[in-house]
């Protein structure tokens, strides 16, 4: 007998089931996103006496914590910056889920590192969903890697792609599926894209990685939130997750882990685009402080951390007179709510007032920080361009603020300094060391306990001045 079909009501955005179909999704608030999917239903089996299932399962077999299990080697894949990100390369059996916005380059990107592994005499295969095979000819043409054997296919079945797979007389070594929104299997009665049949792929996809042993790379749209279209239940599924990140406009490119059960989640690469697709940056510090001009009121530099790699960049604020009741607070890759808390600490413990004033603020390279450690670059370089009196060219600034004006202990201070002074600068504005790192660094080191002992190293904003004269 047929099992019946049950209709549910899923939304695209957060993944939310309803019994019914709304406008207006009530878990993430968005409009129009709420889809009908239909699933089978069936009676439940038939349980006996002591509760459990009349068919019983397999008994499992434990082990210990001390018993050796086979391990596998990393596979390289000839691309530093990725294996930098993933931990040291791929790992066979494993699947990674790279998100990023269309156009970023993420096809380049897997494009290259494939043909990469290939010419290292490794078996790789690209089937694409969204792209026919000439057109992905056309692109390893213009990146000068169409002599490389690599295996090509256009589909979008699932169930073709696993009996592929799995009845290859030789089996790959590398997978990339682009990408999971095209993918459906045909045992659900869904549009591809949706919930069900991006979940159900997955989940199909990686079960035949873990069998066969294949590295697996799937590339996953994100929403206009920036998070991974499908919806977040992908990243619990896979065992690596990367975002690719990026200005369309500008030439760099940030890949950053959001998971990863193989390496650490903290490390970023750095790509550069070009003509002939995505170059390594294996100084990024270098080339985001390339185009900076000296002593310019509102310009600092930030001595920041990614992973374990050292990254300085300069944070841009500038300070204008606001003919509106609102001021206006514009950012770009940073918090908006630090911002706000950083003027907040500024107009309370310093009596800087920002209040008539609209505040823009920049991190100059298009690299997003998202540690705390920038507070400080940020209030110097407000505190800078309402002054109009610019910081030192040749200093580095980091150091965390508190709520009370405290400036308070960051990690990895030693090795800030270190890539600082490697870049040619000569004084250090810092947060105090703690006791155990007592090392002596090659800059003028400066220690700052409070914001107000920042504050008065420039002199007084010339609101306050007039506001002064005018008493």
């Amino acid at each position: 007998m047929a099992k019946a079909q049950k209709k549910t009501y899923i939304c695209q955005s957060c993944g939310s089931v309803f019994p019914r179909w709304m406008g207006k999704c009530e878990s993430c608030h968005e409009w129009n996103t709420i889809v009908e999917e239909t699933a089978e239903a069936g009676p439940p089996k038939a349980l006996n006496a002591g509760g459990a299932s009349s068919k019983s399962g397999r008994v499992l077999e434990f082990s210990d914590l001390k018993t050796e299990n086979k391990t596998y080697p990393r596979v390289k894949t000839g691309t530093d910056e990725f294996d930098r990100v993933t931990g040291g390369g791929l790992v066979p059996g494993s699947v990674t889920l790279i998100g990023g916005d269309p156009g970023i380059g993420k096809s380049t990107l897997l494009l290259q590192m494939v043909c990469a592994l290939a010419k290292d005499g490794k078996r790789c295969v690209y089937i694409s969903g969204e792209e026919a095979e000439d057109q992905i000819r056309m692109r390893a043409n213009r990146l000068g890697v169409d002599k490389v054997p690599v295996a090509l296919a256009s589909a979008t079945s699932v169930r073709d792609i696993v009996t592929t797979l799995e009845k290859a007389e030789t089996k790959p070594d590398c997978v990339v599926i682009d990408s999971i929104q095209t993918m459906y299997v045909d045992t659900v009665d869904s549009a591809p894209g949706t919930v069900t049949q991006v979940r159900t792929s997955t989940q199909e996809l990686v079960r035949v990685a873990k069998r066969l042993g294949i590295a697996m790379l799937i590339v996953g749209h994100v929403t206009k939130e920036g998070t991974i279209a499908g919806p977040r239940v992908l990243e619990h599924i896979v065992d690596t997750v990367l975002y690719f990140e990026g200005e369309r406009s500008h030439q760099f490119r940030i890949l950053r882990t959001v998971k990863n059960r193989f390496g650490p989640t903290d490390e970023i690469g750095v790509f550069e685009m070009v003509g002939i697709g995505l170059e390594e940056v294996k100084n990024p510090s270098a080339l985001f402080l390339s185009q900076r001009s000296q002593d310019v009121a509102g310009s600092c530099v930030f001595a920041g951390l990614e992973g374990s790699r050292p990254v300085l960049v300069e944070i841009q604020a500038l300070v204008a007179e606001t003919p509106f009741s609102t001021p206006r607070r514009a950012v770009v890759g940073w918090d908006s709510a630090r911002l706000s808390m950083i003027l907040a600490v500024l107009e309370a413990r310093c009596g800087i007032h920002f209040s008539g004033y609209d505040v823009y603020l920049n991190v100059a390279g298009g690299l997003r920080i998202q540690e705390p450690a920038a507070d400080m670059a940020v209030a110097a370089a407000l505190i800078s361009a309402i002054t109009n009196d610019p910081v030192a060219a040749d200093t580095v600034i980091f150091g965390e603020i508190g709520l009370t004006g405290e400036i308070r202990t960051v990690p990895q201070m030693d090795l800030r300094a270190k890539e600082a002074s490697k870049l040619g600068f000569k004084a250090c504005f810092s947060a105090p060391h703690p006791k155990k790192s007592q090392k002596q660094s090659e800059l003028n080191t400066k220690i700052f306990n409070h914001i107000q002992e920042l504050a008065q190293l420039f002199p007084k904003p010339a609101r306050r001045r007039h506001e002064e004269s005018e008493v």
